[in-house]
């Protein structure tokens, strides 16, 4: 019975009206004669308003003032900009791949600098695509960014040479650039993984693998160097056989890493190149980190829990030395280019102080 009545109730309620939805065509902007009729004044006298040139009265900037929040009026910077031949306020920083929370920590540190003195960020990126690298370079200019700092993909960056004589300073970030005079912040990538080979190498092992993609990066490249040159100090002059040097469309990092456990002298130790890199090796090994050393270049999420050892650094760091470097030369363009390189230092978590087992 009562079941009944409930269904009455609910069949009596009436059904919930149909929403109508209307498409409405966006306003247009209002412009700077739009504010003028508002406030019974000129184009011009509002123009001056907007600029804050002065020889306005106060109660006529009050009257142009109140119009233009009436008709959330903006003023089109860019444009008087682009009319006068000068740039914005805001600084570009070009990026490689969006997925990478590297770059994200760099952008960071950039942004708080710059907003120091007055200055914005807008970031872009290439998707580590050598051949998006100019496209996008160029789309940003034709916004009349006032500096350019970014992480070069492409293998020649000479194509900024003409602009850099035009006065938009170019800071590269983590490797520099080539075939162009530009200021560069860098990691001491070779002489931090040498150390780091140099710990492995007192911890007994010889066979120690190095896994990293792209292989043709700056950044990777002097981090290659850095392991040959450890290994060869202690006489092992062929690591070829523990060396992945991946490219896009490779194998991917824990493919590498299944391959170097699958030899039939595995290494007894790894170096992974960056951070991508570490994440494969995590993804290969599973649970079974007692199975090698391991020592990853950057520090990463979950590092720390799974007591990983790392090459760190601070990214927030290269970023503000970066935005540093560009506000240097938007004061004076004139100098031989500077590169600054940031410190690194190895965090002692366990699993790089592995020593090799006994039956190796």
């Amino acid at each position: 019975m009562q079941d009944s009545m409930m269904t009455s109730q609910t069949e009596l309620q009436p059904a919930p009206e149909r929403l109508q939805v209307t498409t409405l065509q966006p306003q247009s902007r209002a412009t700077l004669a739009d504010v003028g009729r508002l406030a019974g004044v000129s184009s011009k006298t509002v123009s001056r308003v907007v600029l804050d040139s002065g020889n306005v009265s106060k109660d006529t900037r009050d009257k142009v003032l109140a119009a233009a929040r009436s008709l959330r009026f903006r003023p089109n910077h860019l444009a008087r900009n682009l009319r006068h031949g000068s740039v914005t306020n805001t600084v570009a920083f070009i990026i490689g791949d969006l997925t990478n929370p590297f770059y994200f920590l760099v952008a960071a540190g950039i942004e708080r600098e710059l907003a120091r003195h007055g200055l914005m960020m807008i970031l872009a990126a290439t998707d580590d695509d050598p051949a998006s690298e100019e496209r996008v370079v160029q789309n940003l200019l034709d916004q009349r960014v006032r500096a350019l700092l970014m992480v070069p993909i492409a293998a020649d960056q000479g194509y900024l040479e003409g602009e850099r004589q035009l006065g938009t300073p170019v800071v590269c970030i983590d490797r520099p650039a080539r075939n162009l005079i530009a200021d560069s912040v860098v990691l001491g990538s070779f002489e931090a993984t040498a150390e780091a080979v140099r710990g492995l190498i007192r911890a007994g092992h010889r066979r120690i693998a190095f896994v990293c993609s792209p292989a043709a990066l700056y950044t990777h490249q002097e981090r290659l160097r850095g392991y040959r040159q450890a290994l060869r100090e202690a006489g092992v002059l062929d690591s070829s056989p523990w060396e992945r040097l991946e490219n896009p469309g490779g194998p991917t990092a824990e493919e590498s890493v299944r391959d170097l456990l699958a030899m039939s002298e595995p290494p007894t130790a790894i170096i992974a190149g960056n951070n991508h890199a570490s994440l494969g090796v995590v993804r290969a090994l599973g649970n079974h980190f007692d199975r090698l050393a391991f020592i990853g270049f950057d520090d990463f999420e979950l590092a720390d829990a799974l007591g990983i050892s790392v090459i760190a650094y601070d990214p927030a760091e290269l970023g503000r030395r970066a935005a540093q470097l560009v506000i240097a030369r938007l004061n004076d363009l004139i100098g031989p280019p500077q590169q600054i390189e940031i410190a690194t230092h190895l965090i002692h978590r366990g699993s790089g102080e592995l020593l090799v087992p006994r039956d190796q």
